[in-house]
């Protein structure tokens, strides 16, 4: 998993790309503990992530609950495969997907 962070004033976006998984959940989540002081708006870029599991999943709705008391969250290019897991899992009612 690569992760690409592009901070613009109080808006951070997090470009992932390959798996995120049990291995690789840990790097993100170290990553958005760096980066939340003085975010209030978050973007995950998920255009080029291939697969994501639940792992995956819990560390994107710890960043919602994270996001929810200090600003706003969004995932936008979300591929069809990682779409049908949001689905699946009902996320697409937690998230704010664009």
């Amino acid at each position: 998993m690569k992760i690409e962070r592009k901070k613009d004033s109080c808006k951070l976006t997090l470009s992932v790309s390959g798996r995120l998984d049990t291995s690789t959940a840990p790097k993100l989540e170290e990553t958005l503990r760096e980066s939340y002081n003085g975010v209030t708006e978050l973007v995950f870029d998920l255009s080029k992530l291939e697969y994501i599991s639940s792992a995956g999943l819990r560390v994107l709705l710890s960043a919602q609950k994270t996001m929810n008391k200090q600003g706003s969250m969004k995932v936008i290019n979300a591929c069809e495969e990682i779409m049908e897991i949001f689905d699946i899992t009902g996320f697409t009612d937690i998230l704010n997907i664009g």
